[in-house]
């Protein structure tokens, strides 16, 4: 089990009235001010709204989440904070534009993603959805109550039995550059001044004192979950946006040469690929990679970069050094503008601190197989602070086990990175001496397999490439075939970049896999891809990514098993992948 170890030790939204530090402790803090009114919906863990709300509905899809199956739709929404993925901001606001939203959001400590999504909806389009953080007492007392009202200076539930006063969050004085104020005044265009406002915004809002330079950016935005992300893109392009760094594309939704070759609808493939084409239109690079730290000449320790997709930022922080917070969607186009991010979080020493230590019982003789599930297991057990991963130091992890581990914990964490002791770089110097230990016994290791393994033993479809899939990990996949046959009505695909297909044709990886019958997407990812290039037949998945493992049941309505490499290679030989433990956990 997982158990507790012993103790080891703006200008956009003016304040109504001034409000001390203690005071802000018992009261409330309108971090982006409104007036609202609804059901209460009380979540007790955090939420990705990307693969965990229906972007249509409101409805949470997260089949993990205490809260599955609930309505956001018109409710004011309590968490302690959200988690995941840096799309949940898009998904706000395609929720804003169509009126399905939360009416009001509450969190009990510093959030970043909805927050952005909150403060671009009401920046750029006039839908406001007020945001409050309460401290713990507060929100406490809130949780119990069946409805809210938020009005400016106060939050009431339950027709006054509960009444907490609200004050804007304290305005900090933002040190802004000569160049950074002339694009304030216009001077850059009315893009860069609309994208510096949300980003001093933002900045505020994280408490920062000012901004800082950034040498290149990722941009998660382009990935189309619906209306929104294009509306968000086509505005700032009307504006004039080009981008003022080197900047990147993340995986986007559709095989952008491809798709009508694909049978993807238009009504999907023409906007998703306009979507794609407006930011490339911007300067943006089409890489179209959610592995970005794979491209050549990725960042260096201490480079201070605007990335955004979660597995990116997490592995760019922790495994190369190089610095970012975990950027919204939205927010990560507004740095590439303006080569300017918000200096807070994981760009400062103090927001790359460990504050757990989360000690894992690793078997002798674990393999690949339990770096996901590591990352997800230290996800749970830090869900709000950078960790220190205790443990590991004798695995000798490759670069694809670190992605993989990387890409694992952003889907249960929101921390921006993570310590490995002994492997990754500042693991010495920031480690430092966490607030607590978390010990992940190996029966945890095993209960949490059992949870992401579960499912039908005859498999429809495995799925390899979330994160995109290495070169290595393509060989690998090519090797385990040895040129061998499908089995009948089964599907094996492999998402990976544009950089690594052209690798493999070169190199004759591609032609072994397409041997074996075995299908290349590039361009997309699992956590974007869509029938009919998800297979319309397709029921019951296996994958060896612990991030799909735990998103795909609500991204496509099927059952999404994690097995090993071993057991993807055999399910797609048989079609059959009966439940079971590794050996090194049996």
């Amino acid at each position: 089990m997982i158990r507790r170890a012993a103790s080891s030790r703006s200008h956009l939204y003016p304040p109504t009235r001034a409000m001390t530090s203690a005071q802000r402790q018992e009261n409330g803090t309108a971090i982006v001010p409104g007036i609202a009114a609804g059901p209460l919906v009380v979540m007790r863990e955090p939420l990705s709204f990307w693969g965990g709300v229906d972007p249509a509905t409101g409805i949470v899809i997260d089949v993990h989440h205490p809260s599955h199956g609930a309505s956001l739709a018109g409710a004011v929404v309590m968490m302690p904070t959200s988690r995941g993925s840096c799309s949940g901001s898009g998904v706000l606001l395609e929720l804003a534009l169509s009126g399905r939203n939360p009416a009001a959001l509450v969190f009990a400590a510093p959030e970043d993603t909805l927050t952005l999504g909150a403060i671009v909806a009401a920046e750029m389009f006039g839908r406001r959805i007020p945001v409050i953080r309460l401290a713990d007492e507060a929100f406490a007392a809130l949780s119990s109550a069946t409805e809210a009202t938020i009005a400016p200076d106060a939050l009431s539930a339950d027709h006054g039995r509960v009444r907490i006063p609200l004050a804007a969050a304290a305005q900090e004085d933002l040190e802004l550059s000569p160049d950074d104020r002339r694009m304030l005044d216009g001077a850059g265009g009315p893009a860069a001044q609309q994208a510096l406002r949300i980003l001093c915004a933002m900045a505020c809002q994280q408490g920062a004192r000012a901004l800082v330079d950034v040498t290149r950016a990722h941009v998660d935005g382009c990935i189309y979950a619906g209306p929104a992300n294009l509306i968000f893109a086509e505005a700032m392009e009307a504006l004039g946006a080009k981008v003022r760094i080197p900047t990147t594309m993340n995986a986007i939704s559709v095989d952008h040469a491809n798709w009508r070759r694909q049978g993807v609808a238009p009504a999907f493939g023409e906007p998703a690929a306009r979507l794609a084409d407006a930011y490339v239109r911007m300067g943006c690079r089409p890489s179209f990679t959610c592995a970005p730290y794979a491209l050549p000449d990725p960042p260096a320790f201490g480079e201070a970069i605007g990335w955004s997709e979660s597995n990116a930022v997490i592995f760019a922080n922790s495994v190369l050094g190089a610095r970012t917070a975990k950027h919204p969607d939205f927010l990560d186009f507004c740095i590439a503008v303006t080569g300017r991010a918000p200096l807070a979080g994981a760009f400062l020493d103090e927001g790359r601190q460990a504050r757990r230590a989360v000690r894992i019982e690793l078997p002798e003789g674990a393999d690949g197989a339990a770096w996901p599930l590591i990352g997800y297991l230290a996800g749970l057990a830090s869900p709000d602070r950078v960790p220190l991963i205790t443990g590991l130091a004798q695995a000798r992890p490759s670069h694809d086990d670190l992605k993989a581990l990387c890409a694992a914990f952003g889907t249960t964490s929101a921390a921006a990175m993570l310590h490995i002791a002994g492997i990754t770089p500042e693991a010495e110097s920031l480690g430092g001496e966490p607030e607590d230990v978390i010990l992940v016994t190996q029966g945890a290791l095993a209960d949490g397999w059992r949870k992401l393994n579960d499912g039908p033993s005859e498999v429809d479809l495995v799925a390899i490439g979330s994160p995109h899939a290495s070169l290595d990990e393509c060989r690998a996949v090519a090797d385990r075939l040895g040129g061998r046959p499908l089995a009948r009505q089964l599907s094996l695909i492999v998402t990976t970049s544009r950089d690594v297909v052209a690798a493999a044709r070169q190199d004759g990886t591609l032609a072994k896999l397409r041997a074996s019958g075995v299908e290349i997407v590039s361009d997309l990812c699992w956590c974007s891809i869509t029938r009919p290039v998800f297979p319309a037949r397709a029921r019951v998945v296996l994958t060896n990514s612990g991030k799909y493992a735990h998103y795909g049941p609500g991204l496509s309505g099927c059952t999404v098993r994690l097995g090993t490499l071993e057991d993807c290679i055999a399910a797609a030989l048989t079609g059959v992948a009966p439940a079971r433990l590794p050996a090194w956990l049996s």
